[in-house]
């Protein structure tokens, strides 16, 4: 495939038809399209309009817990021996990743169209933990969708759903995972049309979600380049962040995107390797097609039928990946690594070993790619990895990889 014409900004974008290049658009039932519309066109209208941008900076701030930290990992830098290693840490937030950023944005537009009742879909949990979260906080009844291998693998996480009066629906189709949560959501939107609001939680999905989320999702990349020009008077050579639908990973390379100087390297999940079908590296291993409302690269065979995948963490199980990253891969702007679940599980121990800071497994595979190219790099070079969320709910996982009990 030849490269598309390169932009005059890689920050411009979607066109009026939620187009990033080849990818993107609306490919959803007709009873959905007046509720896409309709979320558009109130979309942008609170996006320029102060009374909404000046509530969601206030939970932001006394709510969520914002601005989070980059934090100079010093343990990790002098353990690797090469450039100096910064994390954002999303890690911190309240409800313990970059989740709550998106859906405090997503709740307010349900409350300004009147709507009664949220629906999600979650894969590690975090999503749906957030999701219940800011229902709870502004008084919605709250559906959260969840595979029923993550529900198995994610207990903490359905557990803290269930607190915050949230009803968990497992989802048993295909393999139990984040793909089949979000058919199951979309059924459910389309059956309540009316009094229903779908808080997605990725920058994938129909327009306007992609450009919604990436948007919501932008304070960490923002917050990054000002902490780092503070912190070391420069940009920095490399950022890198997980990529599952690619909402945090969106999230902080946005505001860097015409940044010439800053490698931006996304890192997807590459299971037990890319030779067979247990990994869930599309845009290292797919070819585009339409899953969830919007073209992009899919893990899919011959026929076009979309496969399950693999994934050790339950956030980057999903088969696809946001049309914006579809379009940054092939621009060029943005390199896309795989790292295995080996490696993400070295990475996940080591951390936590010399920096006191237990990282979310989706995290860990992007601390693991710094750990392959942090040695190489100069003493004064600087690498910001994003930590997309904590590891508490990960240790079961871990210890059952380890072949520990808890």
């Amino acid at each position: 495939m030849n490269k598309p014409a390169m932009p005059n900004s890689f920050r411009t974008g979607p066109d009026e038809q939620g187009m990033f290049g080849i990818f993107g658009g609306r490919f959803v039932a007709e009873t959905l399209m007046p509720l896409i519309l309709d979320l558009e066109e109130q979309w942008n209208k609170a996006k320029d309009d102060p009374e909404f941008k000046a509530e969601l900076q206030n939970l932001s701030t006394h709510y969520a817990g914002r601005p989070s930290k980059l934090y100079f990992a010093e343990g990790l830098t002098k353990h690797l021996g090469g450039a100096k290693v910064y994390f954002k840490r999303e890690d911190l937030n309240h409800t313990g990743s970059h989740k709550i950023n998106n859906c405090l944005g997503q709740i307010l537009l349900a409350k300004r169209m009147g709507k009664k009742r949220i629906i999600a879909e979650t894969g590690a949990g975090q999503h749906g933990v957030a999701s219940a979260t800011v229902a709870a906080r502004f008084g919605y009844p709250c559906v959260v969708y969840m595979g029923a291998t993550d529900v198995a693998r994610q207990s903490p996480n359905v557990f803290r759903m269930k607190l915050l009066g949230a009803e968990v629906r497992p989802v048993s189709a295909g393999h139990g995972t984040l793909k089949d949560a979000m058919n199951e959501a979309l059924r459910d939107w389309v059956t309540n049309v009316e009094d229903t609001y779908y808080l997605i939680g990725t920058a994938a999905g129909p327009h306007p979600y992609p450009e919604l989320v990436r948007d919501f999702q932008s304070v960490i990349g923002t917050e990054a380049r000002a902490q780092i020009l503070e912190q070391e008077g420069r940009l920095p050579d490399v950022i890198i962040a997980c990529v599952g639908g690619g909402s945090n990973a969106i999230g902080l390379f946005h505001p860097f995107l015409d940044d010439s100087q800053v490698r931006i390297i996304g890192i997807e999940a590459g299971g037990r390797g890319l030779d067979g079908v247990e990994h869930c590296a599309s845009m290292n291993a797919g070819k585009p097609g339409v899953l969830h409302g919007n073209r992009t690269y899919l893990l899919q065979n011959a026929d076009g039928q979309i496969l399950d995948g693999h994934s050790i963490s339950a956030g980057l199980d999903y088969p696809g990946v946001g049309p914006e990253h579809s379009w940054l891969r092939d621009s060029g702007r943005v390199q896309y690594e795989p790292i295995l679940d080996d490696e993400a599980l070295e990475a996940f121990q080591l951390t936590t070993r010399v920096e006191g800071i237990i990282p979310a497994l989706e995290s860990a595979h992007a601390i693991a790619h710094a750990m392959k190219i942090v040695p190489k790099m100069d003493k004064d070079q600087i690498v910001i990895v994003n930590l997309s969320g904590r590891g508490d709910k990960d240790v079961h996982t871990v210890a059952k990889m380890l072949g520990m009990e808890i």
